[in-house]
C-alpha cells in the first residue's frame, strides 16, 4: 500500500514539474477541478447583473409608455429593441492591448472557427432573436404590465429545460429554491388588479393573442440563452469581452435586418410620420423614447450575454427574472402607480431567490478553494519525496 501511494505521489510530482515547464500549456487533472471565483469575477457579475436589471426595467417601462401615449407599430417597437447596437461600435476602435479580457484559469488554445461557421451561428441566433423580440412587442402591446411580467417569468422554466438538455445544467437545492422563489415573485404580480388599464381594451381576441405571443417569446428567450451558452462552449471557445461584443453586434445586425424587412413589407412604415405627430407627449419625446429604448436594450444585452459567459444561461435568466418585480416599483416612482403589499412581497422573494443562487456560487467557490489547497499540498509533498529519492 505504501509503495503504491509513493508511486502516485511521484506521478503527481512529475505532473507538477511539467506544469512549471515553459512548453506546458495544460494540466488535465487540475482543469477538472471546480474553478475558484475571484473578486474580479464577482465584480464583473455584479456589473452585468446591474445592466440586466436596469436595462430591462427601463426599456420595459419605455416600451409601455410608447404604446400608452399613442404608439401603435409593433414592428417599430421591435426594431428599437435591436437597432441600438451601433452605439457599441466605438469599442472596436480601442486598441486590443487596452481591452480588458475576461480571463479564466484555462490555458488551452483552440483553433479559430471559420468565418462561415461563425456567420451561421450569429445568423441562426439572430433570426431567433428577431422572432422573439417581435412576439414580446405584441405581448407588451396587448397585455397589462402585471400579466406580461407573470408570463415572462415562465422563461425560467423553459430555460431550465433547455439548459438541462443543451448545457448539462446541474440542479442543486439552492438553485431549485432560487428558481421557485423567482417564479413565485413574478407570479404574484398578476394579483395587482390593473385590469382597468388593460391595453387590449377588453378584447378577448387581443388578450389571447398577447398571451400566446408572450408565452412563445418566453420559450424562445430561454432557447436563445441556452443556444448562446452552447455556442460559447462548443463553437467560439474564447473567453474575452470581445466575443461578448461580437455576439451582440452580429446577432443584432441580423435581427435588425429581418425586422426592417417586416416593417416595410407590412406597410406600417407609411403611418410612422402620422404616429409621431399624434404622439401625446410630442415629437421630441417620441424620438427620445425610441432612442433610449434602443440604448437600454443594448445595455441589457451586454449584461445578459456577459452573465452567460461568466456563469450560465440559467444564471443570466435568473437575474433577468429578479428584475421583473423592479418594473412595478419604478412605475410607482415615475408613473405614480400605487405600491401595495403584493409588490413589496414580490421584491422580497426576488431578492431572496437571488441570494439563494449567489450562495450556491459561494459554496462552489469554497469547494474549489479547498480542493485546490488539497491538491497543492499533495503536489508539494510529492515534490519533496521526489527530491529526497533523487
Amino acid at each position: 500500500m505504501g509503495e503504491a501511494q509513493e508511486q502516485q505521489l511521484s506521478i503527481m510530482a512529475q505532473e507538477a514539474n511539467e506544469a512549471r515547464s515553459p512548453g506546458h500549456t495544460n494540466v488535465p487533472n487540475r482543469s477538472l477541478l471546480p474553478r475558484r471565483r475571484s473578486f474580479n469575477w464577482w465584480l464583473r457579475v455584479a456589473i452585468y447583473a446591474f445592466l440586466v436589471i436596469a436595462g430591462q426595467s427601463v426599456a420595459t417601462l419605455l416600451g409601455r409608455l410608447y404604446f400608452d401615449k399613442g404608439g401603435d407599430s409593433k414592428w417599430l417597437a421591435t426594431v428599437v429593441q435591436l437597432c441600438g447596437f451601433p452605439v457599441l461600435l466605438p469599442y472596436y476602435c480601442i486598441p486590443a492591448a487596452s481591452r480588458n479580457p475576461i480571463t479564466k484559469n484555462s490555458t488551452v488554445q483552440f483553433k479559430p472557427r471559420s468565418t462561415l461557421v461563425l456567420a451561421s451561428v450569429y445568423g441562426s441566433i439572430g433570426l431567433l432573436v428577431a422572432l422573439d423580440c417581435y412576439l414580446y412587442s405584441v405581448g407588451l402591446a396587448y397585455l397589462p404590465v402585471s400579466t406580461y411580467s407573470l408570463i415572462c417569468a415562465s422563461q425560467l422554466a423553459f430555460n431550465s429545460l433547455f439548459s438541462f438538455l443543451l448545457n448539462s445544467q446541474k440542479f442543486t437545492p439552492y438553485i431549485v429554491n432560487s428558481l421557485v422563489l423567482l417564479t413565485i415573485s413574478s407570479t404574484l404580480l398578476v394579483f395587482q388588479g390593473d385590469s382597468a388599464d388593460d391595453p387590449s381594451g377588453g378584447s378577448k381576441t387581443k388578450y389571447a393573442i398577447g398571451f400566446i405571443c408572450t408565452v412563445g417569446a418566453s420559450a424562445g428567450y430561454g432557447l436563445v440563452l441556452s443556444l448562446t451558452q452552447l455556442a460559447f462552449k462548443r463553437v467560439i471557445r474564447k473567453e474575452t469581452f470581445r466575443v461578448v461584443m461580437d455576439m451582440i453586434v452580429y446577432q443584432s445586425l441580423v435581427a435588425t435586418c429581418v425586422i426592417m424587412v417586416g416593417l416595410f413589407a407590412s406597410g406600417e412604415w407609411k403611418g410612422l410620420k402620422k404616429e409621431m405627430g399624434m404622439y401625446k407627449l410630442g415629437t421630441v419625446s417620441y424620438v427620445m423614447n425610441l432612442v433610449w429604448t434602443a440604448i437600454t436594450w443594448q445595455l441589457f444585452n451586454i449584461g445578459a450575454i456577459g452573465l452567460i459567459l461568466e456563469a450560465s444561461s440559467l444564471f443570466s435568466n435568473a437575474i433577468s427574472a429578479m428584475g421583473l418585480p423592479v418594473v412595478p416599483v419604478l412605475a410607482v416612482i415615475f408613473f405614480h402607480d400605487k405600491m401595495d403589499g403584493i409588490k413589496a412581497m414580490a421584491m422580497v422573494l426576488a431578492i431572496w431567490g437571488f441570494i439563494s443562487y449567489a450562495y450556491q456560487h459561494y459554496l462552489d467557490d469554497r469547494k474549489s478553494k479547498n480542493e485546490n489547497k488539497n491538491v497543492n499540498g499533495e503536489v508539494s509533498k510529492a515534490s519533496s519525496l521526489e527530491n529526497i529519492n533523487g
